[in-house]
């Protein structure tokens, strides 16, 4: 075979697996009314940036619109996308890196939803803090107390949350940071070597994707955080067959939103962050 020819064949297989990857459900982009939009809101013209994982992802996965994008329609944000598709958490840290490279401070908010993938994964849930006893002043005396560091790692849940959030607290004090928990997660099958059971199964630790969820409520308390809890208040349900309107593929894909459940995150979203300033930024 001709080197042209094998460079032709390819470009011509990365092509196809470049559409495969990007496919998206037969699910239109839902039309925004005008009466949705809030657009003279605290949000109007914010620059806010979106770490996370395949749900964020702006190669569209599943979808025909991502629910950033059905934002920019509703609160007129301009976003800025440093999510990737199968990232978990210890690339959340790796994410708030390279926005800080490329933005510095230049950026008003910053979304995180990200927490599916680990437990997937089966990421050791470890603690967010260690325990030691010190000696310290209380009241002019000097007396034993129980004291606590929070974990800094990658190996488990916690230290990643702990890590990624701590460096964002850091470098942008005057930024909005705001936590989403995952939602609810069904059955996916993309390929013979990669099957993700749904959310009634344990993954290889023993827990449940709600233990994950919690872990990131506590976590938004600890840093003083505020948290969207898609898990409990977008609806979505992939578990029951009559939401496969708002999934990718009620076959092989109920674990991606379509343009319907993308539409119906970012309904939710949009009235959450209504509640909340959209920057500190002076």
């Amino acid at each position: 075979m001709k080197k042209k020819q094998l460079v032709g064949l390819v470009a011509l297989f990365i092509t196809i697996f470049n559409g495969y990857a990007q496919q998206s459900s037969d699910a239109p982009k839902v039309k925004i009314g005008e009466k949705e939009k809030t657009l003279n809101s605290q949000w109007k013209g914010r620059r806010v940036a979106f770490l996370g994982d395949s749900m964020t992802d702006k190669r569209r996965i599943g979808t025909t619109c991502i629910y950033w994008e059905y934002l920019t329609e509703l609160l007129g944000i301009e976003p800025y996308i440093y999510a990737h598709g199968g990232d978990q958490w210890n690339s959340i840290y790796k994410q708030a890196e390279k926005l800080k490279e490329e933005r510095n401070d230049n950026i008003d908010a910053i979304i995180i939803f990200a927490g599916t993938n680990d437990y997937n994964g089966g990421i050791p849930m470890g603690n967010f803090y260690s325990e030691t006893i010190r000696s310290v002043n209380s009241n002019g005396q000097i007396v034993k107390r129980k004291y606590r560091t929070p974990v800094i790692n990658d190996s488990t849940f916690c230290g990643r949350i702990n890590r990624a959030i701590s460096y964002l607290k850091n470098n942008f004090p005057k930024q909005q940071i705001i936590i989403m928990t995952p939602i609810h997660r069904g059955y996916a099958n993309f390929n013979e070597r990669n099957i993700q059971p749904d959310e009634y199964y344990a993954n290889g630790q023993g827990l449940f994707i709600d233990d994950y969820v919690n872990a990131l409520k506590q976590a938004a308390n600890n840093w003083a955080v505020p948290v969207i809890d898609l898990y409990s208040i977008s609806g979505l349900y992939p578990m029951s067959d009559s939401y496969s309107q708002y999934f990718h593929n009620a076959e092989t894909d109920m674990l991606h939103p379509n343009a319907n459940g993308d539409y119906r995150l970012a309904k939710t979203i949009q009235y959450q962050l209504l509640a909340l300033p959209s920057t500190f930024v002076l």
